[in-house]
């Protein structure tokens, strides 16, 4: 979460990837915060949350970096990415974590 943050804090310079190649990179960014949150969690609906809500998060604190902006659709992918990592991730978690 902290090299995504890191990463959301720089100041565009022109060399981003270009359109639509950035959304694939958010899709695997939270592709893998949710493999990891759901391998940590090991349940599907907690990781997925997290991931979610820190999508959010990050696009509004970009929206405040010089040059950079959020976009709606950088938050699509950063849900799809997370929702398919957190459901695979899910399914190699802690037996039993996160389940009653």
């Amino acid at each position: 979460m902290g090299l995504l943050w890191w990463l959301s804090d720089q100041p565009a310079t022109g060399m981003g990837l270009p359109h639509p190649w950035d959304k694939g990179a958010h899709f695997l960014a939270y592709g893998l915060l949710g493999f990891l949150l759901g391998v940590a969690f090991g349940d599907f609906r907690p990781a997925l949350l997290l991931a979610a809500l820190y999508g959010v998060v990050d696009e509004w604190h970009q929206s405040w970096v010089p040059g950079r902006e959020a976009f709606g659709w950088d938050l699509v992918a950063d849900f799809l990415g997370a929702c398919l990592g957190a459901r695979w991730g899910g399914r190699w978690g802690a037996p039993g974590a996160g389940r009653p």
